[in-house]
């Protein structure tokens, strides 16, 4: 963009932010540091959101989110950096309109009247004119940029936060692909905005405003003409435009969200896709959703080919009107060429806007679909939550009591109906029973991953609903199925649960589960780094590194969801053995697919037809005849 339109074209300020010495999370990635300019941000974000990596501070799920998400209040959080891009982009519109009036005093008062200093003059100050702009220019964006960066920052931090306060039953529910759309893509639109869109909208519109100043100076007559023209239509199509925008941006933000989805998914069961040759049509399944995506953008790209070659005929023709009435003016001596010549260039400067707004306002559209999404997930209610006030839970013993529990993941299908179970502490039990008969979920409310819809699970006499989330999980450890390895190192996983472990507890867990061996075949130790996923160790191995993170947890009860069931006979062997040294003087929830893990219990009980239909020993079950003897019976005939 040129003086004469409003403004300059081609800037494009990167920042590099200034490193401190690297250091190294607790994930084992490495770790640049804070940028200086942003450390005051990172320090106001942390008070409001404490417990991240101070060991000595709670974290609430149900925590304050920081309110609603607003523009106002995304632009509004940095005062200082607000305040100084303002005045750099009130300098820069300032700046920006004075070409036409210095080539109007060339020709009128130079050129015309054969004065060269004038000329001169004009022609310096032209020039000045432009190395302030571009001085304004990159203050404005610098500043604009460092409060898109921070508020972008806060923002991630408040989604991720709120993220992790999420029930398992949002998870369950909403697909990554779309979570991580809200991480990435939508917060990307809001940065984009606030580091230029909202800057470049005040400079457009207060171009408008001061050129439409101008130009009454000039000639009242020849302006009132011109915007006659001009405003109407213009407000017409705008008001067509925002309408069938706000539709289209909201359509374009869940076919990303979509794409996304099926990204992720695909993804992550590469395996099972290439397993049972789905390639093809996972591609061609693909092709449609990206097709969805294209579609939205083909309709946004429709709305805007209407609008902004509307928008430039009203102007071309409002500007040969002008042309022929101030061409009339001029001959009647009434206006001189250099005023008529500055009224031209003003006229350009008016409408070049128009068109900047009408891509701002594209960016603006994108922006508030994707604030419309974060803020469906900010509003997002934990279905698991503390109570307000509630205690922490103190050390127990491990009894464990259901008293009529009911329990379903949706309303209308409960997988538990009135379920009443007492686990004496240091007891373990075994659940039995067919697929899908609600062993994992007794489980799960153990943990409290769900709450009963009706009932009341206690442990040691506590309502789980009466104590906090964090007292209860730290002494609790759960091994699930199939144990998720994070990206690090060993030492990392083992010590997942209690970062600040010793070297000595830390291997004395690797010690009772048999992992030594693990250990000193690795390159460095404790400090091997591990793929993604545990991919570089076997499942068993994998197994055992659960154990070894709930041995260092020091729980009083222990959760373990078939934590043989997938396992060859050689690893089962070995994680029974482990088994056998964590569950020591602990309370004890086995969900066990094997008979031959639940023959290790102090009790097993059969769950069945949403209930439990059987508790007792292995022998007394046998010698009973029912439902577990014949599920004995069955597995003893294929053993």
């Amino acid at each position: 963009m040129s003086m004469f339109a409003g403004g300059f074209g081609g800037f494009n300020v990167g920042g590099r932010s200034t490193v401190g010495a690297a250091g190294r999370k607790g994930n084992g990635l490495p770790f640049a540091g804070i940028p200086p300019d942003l450390a005051e941000g990172v320090a106001r974000l942390e008070a409001r959101e404490p417990g991240h990596g101070d060991p000595r501070v709670s974290y609430d799920p149900a925590g304050d989110t920081g309110g609603r998400i607003t523009f106002t209040r995304l632009l509004t959080g940095r005062p200082g950096l607000l305040l100084a891009a303002a005045l750099a982009v009130l300098v820069e519109t300032l700046l920006l309109q004075a070409g036409p009036l210095l080539v109007q005093i060339g020709i009128d008062h130079g050129i015309a009247a054969r004065d060269l200093r004038v000329l001169v003059a004009a022609t310096a100050a032209f020039a000045a004119a432009v190395l302030l702009t571009g001085l304004a220019t990159a203050v404005r964006m610098r500043q604009s940029g460092r409060l898109a960066a921070s508020a972008t920052r806060d923002l991630r931090i408040r989604v991720f936060a709120h993220l992790q306060r999420q029930s398992l039953d949002y998870y369950t529910s909403e697909k990554a692909g779309v979570t991580m759309t809200r991480m990435t893509s939508d917060v990307e639109a809001l940065q984009s905005l606030l580091q230029d869109g909202f800057a470049q909208f005040l400079i457009q519109g207060l171009t408008m405003v001061v050129v439409t100043g101008v130009l009454f100076h000039y000639d009242a007559g020849l302006a009132l003409i011109t915007l006659a023209l001009v405003v109407p239509p213009l407000t017409v199509a705008s008001l067509w435009f925002r309408h069938a925008a706000d539709r289209g941006y909201n359509r374009q933000r869940d076919a990303i969200a979509a794409m996304f989805a099926d990204l992720s998914e695909s993804l992550n069961g590469v395996r099972v896709v290439t397993a049972h040759n789905r390639q093809d049509r996972n591609v061609v399944a693909h092709r449609e959703v990206v097709g969805g995506y294209r579609d939205a953008n083909d309709h946004t790209g429709r709305i805007n080919a209407v609008y902004g070659p509307g928008t430039s005929v009203i102007g071309l023709l409002a500007m040969a009107a002008m042309l022929y009435v101030g061409g009339r003016m001029v001959l009647r001596g009434e206006l001189t060429v250099g005023e008529l010549t500055a009224f031209v260039l003003y006229l350009s400067a008016f409408f070049q806007p128009v068109q900047q707004l009408v891509q701002l306002y594209t960016q603006y559209q994108q922006a508030k679909a994707a604030v419309g999404k974060l803020r469906g997930l900010l509003s997002t209610v934990p279905s698991v939550r503390p109570r307000p006030g509630a205690p922490d839970l103190p050390p127990i013993r491990g009894e464990i009591v259901f008293s009529d529990v009911t329990f379903g993941y949706h309303p209308d299908r409960p997988v538990l109906r009135h379920v009443d179970l007492h686990v004496a502490a240091g007891e373990t039990i075994a659940c039995v029973g067919p697929t899908g008969a609600g062993k994992s979920t007794l489980a799960k409310l153990v943990t409290r991953f769900y709450d009963p819809t009706s009932g009341r699970i206690r442990i040691d006499g506590h309502d789980l609903r009466d104590v906090t989330l964090a007292s209860l999980r730290r002494q609790i450890g759960v091994v699930p199925q199939e144990p998720f390895l994070f990206a690090g190192t060993l030492r990392d996983n083992i010590a997942f649960a209690r970062p600040d472990a010793t070297d000595d507890e830390v291997w004395a867990a690797v010690d009772a589960v048999g992992l030594r061996e693990l250990v000193e075949r690795s390159p460095d130790g404790l400090d091997t780094l591990l793929h993604e996923r545990g991919q570089s160790v076997s499942s068993g191995e994998r197994q055992l590194l659960a154990l070894a993170r709930a041995f260092v947890a020091e729980p009083r009860v222990v959760v373990l969801d078939e934590a043989t069931s997938s396992l060859d006979l050689r690893s089962e062997l070995r994680v029974e053995a482990a088994l056998d040294t964590l569950l020591e003087g602990r309370t004890a929830v086995l969900v066990a697919h094997r008979l031959s893990t639940a023959m290790r219990a102090d009790r097993i009980i059969v769950v069945d037809d949403h209930r439990i239909v059987e508790s007792g020993s292995h022998a007394d079950l046998v010698a009973a005849g029912g439902r577990y003897a014949a599920m004995y019976a069955t597995w003893a005939a294929h053993t």
